[in-house]
């Protein structure tokens, strides 16, 4: 088998392992598996970012904050008020963040709070509330409304006051920390069907204000989509006058950190293309790895042998013989013998028969005289093929007699 034929069948090979990984891929994963983050970064059903879409068609300035909750310090002193929201968090705010929320939040030239979720427990005890799980989830409507009906969204986590020294929603071991600050319930903004308390906003002494959403799930683009709780979560920073709203994605992932390797890697792991790309790369590998092992005896090189002085010279002289150039054959053989007895830098005449006279009287021994002897008589009549290649001949036993050394 030829070596392009070799490549062609390994190419086909790869190819065709390749469209086998991938559809074994699909056939295993049919979708890749929907991120449950609640970040404003993302569009798919668990994301949040048709409620961010929808504050900035009305007019809000939505910045989304890639660093910890203790750097919002630098908020302070920002006017109007701005609200910074955080929306179900991923990671759980730590005792510190708690702790500086609240501090931002009681501070006169702070920031208002919107906290929703399990993910922000810590900060909501800095006001006296909790998040505690249903056993089944249970619709919520505004205030006065009939509870119920098709479009009601629903939630699974409602409300509470705390208990003493209390874990919180995820069993945590260790005691909060958190000084508390002084805080009543002012306006009721969402309610379950039994009553129970789903959203709320607090009025601080120094005027402040602090929404607290026990279910970060309403904010989802399904939940916006499908149910009527869009109304009432825009309704947050609408009625507050909110001019500009701070959305934390730190606690989704979305970090200042980060690299495109980094994405294409975590893409490639949760999609199935990517998985048929990673086994499509591992059967690369091995083909080459393959191809790499020798198999049988190391193959001889050719070996090739360079040609006589005397080939080239009979092969000039056949050329020559050719294009009926004879005469000029014999001279140019005679010339170059000359060329190759001269010493550099020595002129040549262009007749070169005186010059074989006096070859011929140097010559030492009888086989180089009768040589030189023979090549004179060649040059001194016209001559046809078979005389070029005598001459070719005579030239070649003049060199060999008269330089026996070499």
């Amino acid at each position: 088998m030829r070596p392009r034929t070799e490549a062609l069948a390994a190419v086909g090979a790869l190819v065709a392992l390749g469209i086998l990984a991938s559809a074994a891929g699909l056939r295993e994963r049919r979708g890749p598996a929907p991120d449950p983050r609640r970040s404003t970064f993302l569009t798919g059903p668990a994301g949040a970012r048709g409620w961010s879409d929808a504050l900035e068609r009305l007019g809000v300035e939505v910045e989304h904050w890639r660093r910890r909750a203790v750097a919002l310090e630098g908020l302070e002193g920002s006017a109007p008020r701005p609200l910074v929201a955080f929306l179900d968090p991923s990671a759980s705010l730590d005792e510190d963040e708690a702790s500086a929320l609240a501090a931002l939040a009681a501070s006169e030239d702070g920031a208002d709070l919107l906290l929703a979720g399990r993910g922000a427990w810590r900060a909501m005890r800095c006001f006296g509330w909790d998040v505690e799980a249903r056993p089944d989830s249970v619709a919520v409507t505004p205030p006065g409304r009939a509870a119920g009906g098709e479009r009601a969204p629903r939630a699974a986590w409602v409300l509470a006051r705390p208990e003493p020294d209390s874990a919180g929603p995820a069993e945590e071991p260790e005691r909060h920390r958190c000084t508390p600050v002084a805080a009543t319930v002012r306006d009721t903004l969402l309610v379950t069907t039994g009553r129970r308390l789903e959203a709320v906003r607090l009025a601080l002494q120094d005027g402040g204000s602090v929404y607290l959403v026990a279910d970060g799930g309403l904010f989802r683009n399904r939940m916006l989509r499908e149910s009527d709780a869009g109304p009432a979560l825009l309704a947050l920073v609408l009625d507050g006058g909110y001019h500009r709203v701070v959305v934390d994605e730190y606690h989704h992932g979305f970090g200042p950190g980060g690299s495109a390797w980094g994405a294409v890697r975590a893409w490639s792991v949760r999609h199935p293309v990517g998985w048929a790309l990673w086994q499509l790369a591992a059967v690369g590998c091995l083909a080459l790895l393959a191809g790499a092992v020798r198999f049988g005896a190391i193959q001889p090189a050719v070996r090739r042998t360079r040609r006589s002085p005397l080939e080239h010279v009979r092969a000039l002289a056949t050329a020559l013989a050719a294009a009926r150039g004879h005469d000029v054959a014999v001279r140019l053989l005679v010339q170059g013998l000359r060329r190759r007895f001269a010493r550099p830098g020595q002129p040549l005449r262009a007749d070169p028969r005186p010059w074989l006279a006096e070859l011929e009287g140097s010559a030492r021994t009888p086989e180089a005289r009768a040589a030189v002897q023979a090549l004179r008589t060649h040059t001194e009549r016209s001559q046809d093929a078979p005389g070029v290649l005598a001459t070719a001949h005579a030239v070649e036993d003049v060199w060999q007699t008269l330089t026996p050394a070499r």
